[in-house]
């Protein structure tokens, strides 16, 4: 589905509180996913607990070596748009495709409660999903296509590798724009970020026009509304790229064309939020791919929880 270049008024559920400075930052979720060759899926070079998936990676030309147009054309079909509807509405969100035959890394918040769910690729096809298992301690969760097959798997990095000053690139469906790319930079490690472990409340960064985003915490104090009783804090990359209401669960990529992180949240100065005009200001926070990778086998396991 097609999103307006510009999207209507959201209506926060919570004013925003001041973040240390003198600008007030609210947060909204954002929309991705993440993908990774065999050898990479245990660690070592191992094989797949699944068995083969003809998994044929997303490694950079060699003369497009660090260049955002030669990690865009690399990895950009290994990235996808998940829509996900609930009994409360809707939920816009993306995904890295890890295996040919269609199974998918994404946000735990972007198909939670799910009753059904479409995935569009980079060429236009579409296809129907289920999913398969749920980490919300990690907000993660992995889907699968129905039919599909010959799919192009990106490349798991390693995260214990990224430093500070690292260029990174960005790959996800902000606003349902399909295979939007933007670029940065690293910018902190093992930043802190709390978002809702309820399976309920993964829907409102959906239907447009209500709430603001997916809310989360950061440094004890609260953005874009409530996250509820229920909560879980993860270690997160923050990057400078800039990241949009739909980009979580896309990809974070170095400049080899390694997914390093799973983009997951995003702050938006409070003054826009609160107006619904919510945006990257460069400061994202990303889910690192060590930790998907260490996920992947409770995943698919089916795993709920």
């Amino acid at each position: 589905m097609t999103e307006p270049l510009t999207a209507p008024t959201r209506r926060r559920a919570k004013a925003p509180v001041a973040l240390i400075s003198a600008v007030a930052l609210a947060a909204a979720a954002i929309g991705g996913g993440t993908a990774y060759a065999v050898g990479t899926l245990t660690g070592g070079g191992h094989a797949s607990d699944s068995g083969a998936r003809n998994v044929n990676g997303t490694s950079v030309s060699t003369g497009s070596k660090g260049t955002v147009a030669g990690v865009a054309e690399a990895v950009t079909p290994s990235v996808v748009e998940i829509n996900a509807k609930t009994t409360a509405g809707k939920s816009t969100g993306s995904g890295v495709i890890v295996t040919s035959d269609g199974e998918i890394v994404t946000n735990n918040h972007v198909v939670s409660g799910a009753t059904s769910i479409s995935v569009r690729t980079s060429d236009g096809r579409t296809y129907r999903a289920k999913t398969v298992g749920t980490d919300s301690g990690k907000d993660l969760a992995l889907i699968k296509l129905e039919g599909a097959s010959g799919l192009r798997a990106a490349t798991l990095g390693d995260s214990d590798g990224v430093q500070v000053g690292d260029e990174v690139v960005a790959i996800g469906s902000p606003e349902g724009l399909t295979g939007t790319v933007t670029s940065g930079i690293v910018s902190a490690l093992d930043r802190d970020v709390t978002v809702s472990a309820d399976p309920g409340r993964g829907q409102e960064q959906g239907p447009r026009g209500e709430g603001g985003g997916w809310p989360f915490e950061f440094g004890g104090q609260e953005f874009n509304g409530d996250t509820g009783s229920s909560k879980t804090t993860y270690k997160a990359l923050q990057t400078d790229a800039s990241l949009n209401p739909g980009n979580s669960g896309g990809a974070l990529i170095d400049m080899n064309g390694n997914v390093i992180g799973i983009n997951s949240a995003m702050y938006a100065p409070s003054s826009a939020a609160s107006s619904g005009d919510s945006g990257s200001v460069g400061l994202g926070f990303a889910i690192p791919v060590n930790t998907v990778k260490a996920d992947l086998a409770k995943l698919r396991s089916g795993a709920d929880g």
